[in-house]
């Protein structure tokens, strides 16, 4: 695989994008001006022509807010779409009974499609959430019910993470957005080490997305993206890393197409980068996606 060739081939899974419609639900985090490029409505419709023209046959949706009625809607809307085959949604952690609410997100229509949970934990004020016995008893839950759980930190967060995933160790994480590493910035280096910690956790998989909203400048290049594509390398190997668009959310930085070409030249650069781990086998693997 080198330059932009290999995005081109059938295959590709996207462990990580979006779509809402704010009318039913909305999705407060968005600031209409800072955020213009997203302020809108992002249904399958959207997301197929970009997604299709880069070579993805399957996809994973993943939750944006804090709310089983909007995992319900995805789970729907999975069960009707030839392109996505899971959905990683929201249940409370800390109720005291996850595990039925988990059960009725299965029993709701789409509910074989559920692979995964996750929790907006780069949003909560309490340093030790993941620490927290009421959550460890729910991710557990989530693990136990054979589900992934999906880990959405920040930098300084993934200390905190890494311990949850040693404790853990009958829970699969997936790192989403390689932990927001701080491109351009000093704390880069603290991010690498952080990141590796994690790493050595063996029931742990990362995904290559949401990097172009993390460089601190526009136009941003490939360069930019290159310290922490190589550092995630180092820490997970490829068979331990899989391609996400961030889409919608990626727009406020670049198109679907852009990103893509970009991961395709840096990964191109890297012979032992195994392209089909990366670009669809471990999503496959570790989400189950059947047929895909």
């Amino acid at each position: 695989m080198t330059g932009g060739q290999g995005p081109r081939r059938a295959g590709i899974v996207d462990a990580h994008h979006h779509l809402w419609v704010r009318a039913r639900h909305p999705q407060s985090w968005i600031d209409p001006v800072t955020m213009a490029a997203i302020d809108a409505d992002f249904e399958p419709a959207d997301l197929a022509p970009p997604a299709r023209a880069a070579g993805v046959t399957a996809t994973v949706v993943v939750q944006s807010i804090a709310s089983e009625a909007e995992t319900v809607d995805l789970l729907g809307i999975a069960a009707q779409d030839t392109l996505i085959r899971g959905v990683v949604g929201w249940v409370d952690l800390t109720a005291p009974d996850v595990v039925a609410r988990i059960d009725r997100l299965r029993a709701a229509p789409g509910g074989d499609r559920l692979v995964g949970i996750r929790h907006l934990v780069q949003s909560e004020t309490d340093p030790a959430y993941l620490d927290r016995p009421d959550v460890r008893r729910g991710i557990a839950a989530v693990g136990a019910a054979g589900l992934v759980y999906d880990l959405l930190v920040r930098r300084h967060q993934l200390p905190m993470a890494a311990r949850l995933a040693h404790d853990l160790p009958q829970v699969c994480f997936v790192l989403d957005h390689l932990g927001k590493p701080a491109l351009g910035r000093p704390e880069l280096t603290e991010w690498a080490r952080d990141l590796r910690a994690l790493a050595d956790a063996p029931n742990t998989t990362a995904k290559v997305s949401g990097l172009v909203t993390e460089v601190g400048r526009s136009p941003w290049t490939p360069e930019d993206l290159r310290p922490a594509v190589e550092a995630a390398l180092d820490a997970f190997g490829p068979d331990r890393l899989m391609y996400g668009s961030d889409w919608p959310v990626c727009l406020l930085a670049s198109s679907y197409a852009r990103w893509v070409e970009a991961l395709a030249q840096l990964l191109g650069d890297h012979d032992e980068a195994d392209p089909a781990s990366i670009w669809g086998d471990t999503a496959r693997r570790v989400y189950g996606l059947e047929g895909s």
